[in-house]
């Protein structure tokens, strides 16, 4: 069983032409723009957005991924992409769930994990710097 996380945001995501293949699916890759989108709202509602990270002296790559692919999203459908907050203390992971708007049916499951390395020496850092768990901890107040 995943952990649904300490905090999540949903977002809905209408399926563009553009982004499905010859089977009329959605291409695999384009997953990771949904990830992507649904994690910028995460932070966001967290008040410490990819901005924040830069301005703050930190940049936070994502350094594993992982997808799992149930169903494709079909060209018109609207699914709606939940980020869930799962740890922060020492790195960020954030577990993902995409599924179908109308029916609720899922689709395919996912996390990252991404680590701050410090912008002008560029090195990781092990531990989430206190700026970051800082607004965690607001956010979950």
């Amino acid at each position: 069983m995943r952990s649904q996380g300490v905090l999540h945001c949903d977002t809905e995501i209408l399926v563009p032409f553009f982004d499905i293949d010859t089977m009329n699916v959605v291409w695999h890759g384009h997953y990771v723009k949904y990830l992507e989108v649904a994690r910028c709202a995460l932070l966001d509602k967290l008040g410490h957005n990819y901005t924040q990270m830069l301005e703050s002296g930190y940049a936070w790559p994502v350094i594993d991924m992982q997808l799992r692919y149930v169903r494709g999203a079909t060209f018109g459908q609207t699914i709606t992409v939940r980020a869930s907050l799962v740890e922060w203390e020492n790195r960020l992971k954030v577990n993902y769930l995409i599924s179908d708007k109308a029916t609720g049916e899922r689709l395919t499951r996912a996390s990252t994990v991404q680590v701050a390395v410090e912008i002008a020496s560029r090195e990781m850092q092990l531990a989430s710097p206190k700026i970051f768990t800082d607004a965690v901890e607001r956010a979950l107040q």
